[in-house]
């Protein structure tokens, strides 16, 4: 796939319902190693791709880059605000379903991905569904970063979070980009996730002083210690029809909060992502799908 420089070409997917528009600047099927790592577009250019009226509508803009660091790619991504996350967890698995499009990949396949959380392997399953070594949770509060007190251990399990005059307990964790996870308010101790209104307390929480580079969040609702039912506000894209990474840090903290098992299936709106904290080797696996929707281009 050859992309010049007025004209992008662009491939748009569906993981569980985010949306991603995938811009390449490799060839099909080979690696040009004397191009930059630094996106051909603006933050401003990535914002009008994501506009769902003028542009071509998505919750962010994810570049396949060549590899670093002896990897085989590298991911960069702009939210539809123009911001730059860390990674994506969905957006990986389009970023990986993109990959297997782009150089032809048959059956099962894996390959490295440079991001800005550090290294990320997805696997190509035989079904069609992509698995993602996301690594490891990070918990301490500085590194999440919060600035919630945290336990003798450094971490921040059930704390208490003020919003608005409402006592929320909260958890948070990085999965490379910071969350904060809560199933319960002081006042009720089982979430409604259905009934909330995220557009209001969502950027509450995000721009909330106790998070200093701002955060995702996840409410949730146990269904049962395999089955969770999640709700998020993502940082810089709003409310979100699913967030991998953001799934990935609800089993963390159902876990260390005693609330439900190490192998999970997450319910969000867009639909089902299975999610492992495996305790061996203390990496989180995500397994779910991802679909080309497109191919085209735009003028910008």
């Amino acid at each position: 796939m050859v992309m010049e420089y007025n004209v992008k070409e662009v491939a748009s997917e569906f993981p569980n319902a985010n949306d991603f528009s995938k811009i390449s600047k490799r060839t099909a099927r080979t690696v040009d190693n004397r191009d930059s790592v630094e996106p051909k577009i603006t933050p401003d250019q990535a914002v009008k791709l994501c506009d769902r009226n003028f542009g071509i509508g998505a919750d962010g803009v994810i570049f396949a880059l060549p590899g670093i660091n002896g990897t085989d790619y590298t991911m960069r991504i702009f939210n539809s605000d123009g911001s730059e996350p860390e990674m994506c967890g969905n957006g990986v698995r389009c970023f990986a379903r993109f990959i297997a499009e782009l150089e032809n990949l048959q059956g099962k396949q894996s390959f490295t991905v440079h991001t800005g959380a550090g290294l990320i392997v997805p696997e190509i399953q035989e079904d069609g569904k992509v698995r993602v070594d996301m690594g490891e949770p990070i918990l301490k509060a500085s590194d999440v970063p919060t600035k919630l007190p945290a336990n003798k251990d450094q971490s921040v399990v059930r704390s208490k979070l003020d919003v608005d005059g409402i006592t929320w307990n909260v958890t948070c964790v990085s999965m490379g980009n910071p969350h904060c996870v809560t199933f319960a308010t002081e006042a009720s101790q089982d979430l409604q996730v259905d009934e909330l209104n995220l557009a209001e307390i969502g950027p509450k929480f995000e721009h909330h002083v106790m998070f200093p580079a701002r955060t995702n969040t996840e409410f949730v609702q146990v269904l049962s210690p395999k089955h969770l039912k999640m709700r998020v506000w993502e940082r810089g894209a709003g409310a979100t029809l699913a967030c991998g990474t953001g799934a990935c840090a609800t089993v963390v903290a159902a876990v260390l909060e005693g609330r439900a098992g190490r192998s999970c299936t997450v319910d969000l709106p867009g639909g089902p992502l299975d999610i492992e904290w495996r305790e061996e080797d203390n990496h989180i696996y995500m397994t779910g799908p991802a679909e080309v929707v497109f191919y085209g281009s735009i003028p910008l």
